[in-house]
């Protein structure tokens, strides 16, 4: 999970410092229709100079990626999509209350700075020197992290894999036996949740026409930049390796008919239309063993009565207190507000995919006896401990949370996509880019 996020933080800097060293190529008094409105979000505008200052990054980033420029009307209706989308998650998270504080942006930023070999500071600098703004470009990624973290909490931490699930994926894979993986592009057109039978038909003509370049042999990743509506559509639609059973079943039971290199017919699901295409083929042995972490924590809830401010500042007071000499069970003891409690908020035996992503990436990070900041989950505000970690093979118990989690995996990606949409659909919208 640790690895995720780096990744995460990693593409979200190049797209930031894109969009942020076009703001610095734009000349001061440029007066690009700066103010002319293309799009409104709920009570927020998205103006020209918003939209332009993106497609540009776009742009950049497509050239660097060696793939073909889209026409440029039909790449800006793509980026004016996302922003939109960008926005409505912004607005959501801000009504729920979600934020990240300054001492989390500064470890994120800290990440993306490892990730390039430097220090925090020489970071900054290499930055300012490009002519990046750095107090937007810690805008930029606390947006990014917040999206991220808002995703987790409404998507993430509310699916649920019952055992039945699980029984039968298990019985599935010993009667299937395949270790193989597969590569996946693809292209989502994504549909209203209450689309008219038009909208429908307008959409599926829209993916006929993409189909068609696609399998007259056109590029795929540039037609995933033109047509696609899902968040990887600049990266060419990728979404990587992945085993048969960690894909959503639509896509798995077309490319398991497929050769590499082919092309799917157009695909209907729930959340619009989809075209996917087979990139690649290779054998998977799968791992033998895992690493299981020994931890403890502790637990303060967020509710009614206590506040997310309140639930941190306490725990911020017991760390203090627990780093300079204090006892780590006794305080779980005394005030963790979780079942492990009464056993000095000892978790014993955790395996990967057993906690909720944001807690897992925070205790992979941590060093044996280490204990993290305050992290916050959909179960409120945690401090967490090593003790210490170690290797073990699968064993039936270990196949079942594996099961579990490539079950989960499958089903994310549907579920993000109809979060989406839901959100799309209940949020005013209202576009304005064809006005002059």
């Amino acid at each position: 999970m640790i690895a995720k996020l780096c990744r995460f933080l990693v593409l979200s800097f190049v797209l930031v410092v894109s969009i942020l060293n076009g703001q610095a190529a734009a000349a001061p008094g440029d007066p690009v229709q700066a103010d002319r409105i293309v799009a409104i979000v709920g009570d927020e505008v998205i103006t020209y100079y918003d939209l332009r200052m993106r497609v540009d990054a776009a742009l950049r980033q497509l050239q660097k990626q060696g793939t073909s420029l889209p026409p440029q009307e039909l790449l800006e209706r793509q980026v004016l999509e996302r922003l939109i989308m960008d926005r409505i998650q912004l607005q959501t998270a801000r009504e729920s209350g979600l934020r990240i504080d300054d001492s989390q942006l500064e470890q994120a930023i800290g990440r993306i700075a490892a990730s390039n070999k430097m220090t925090p500071q020489q970071f900054r600098q290499a930055l300012e020197k490009d002519g990046v703004n750095y107090a937007r470009f810690r805008e930029e990624i606390r947006n990014e992290m917040i999206m991220v973290r808002l995703r987790e909490r409404e998507v993430d931490g509310k699916l649920v894999i019952s055992d039945g699930e699980i029984d039968l994926y298990l019985a599935n894979q010993s009667a299937a036996g395949s270790t193989e993986e597969y590569q996946i592009a693809h292209i989502l057109l994504r549909a209203p949740e209450s689309a008219s039978p038009e909208q429908l038909q307008k959409l599926r003509q829209r993916g006929e026409q993409a189909l068609k370049r696609a399998q007259a042999g056109e590029s795929f990743a540039e037609l995933a930049a033109t047509y696609s509506d899902a968040p990887d559509a600049l990266q060419g639609g990728n979404i990587g390796w992945r085993p048969l059973d960690r894909l959503p079943s639509l896509y798995a039971d077309a490319a398991v008919r497929m050769q590499t290199g082919g092309v799917s017919d157009l695909l209907r699901s729930s959340a619009g239309f989809h075209i996917i295409k087979l990139v690649g083929k290779r054998g998977s042995s799968g791992p033998a063993s895992i690493q299981q972490t020994h931890a403890r924590h502790i637990l303060i809830r967020v509710n009614e009565v206590v506040s997310e401010g309140e639930a941190r500042r306490k725990l911020e007071v017991l760390r203090e207190r627990i780093v300079h000499g204090g006892d780590f069970a006794e305080m779980a003891r005394l005030y963790s507000q979780d079942g492990s409690a009464a056993k000095g908020g000892d978790l014993g035996w955790v395996s990967p995919g057993d906690t909720v992503p944001e807690f897992e990436r925070a205790m992979d990070a941590l060093k044996d006896n280490e204990i993290s900041p305050v992290i916050q989950s959909q179960f409120g505000m945690h401090l967490i401990q090593v003790l210490e970690r170690r290797q073990r093979d699968v064993s039936a118990e270990r196949q079942r949370a594996a099961a579990r989690q490539a079950l989960r995996d499958r089903r994310l990606d549907e579920a993000y996509q109809d979060w989406l949409r839901q959100l799309r659909d209940r949020t005013y919208v209202e576009i304005r880019i064809d006005e002059k």
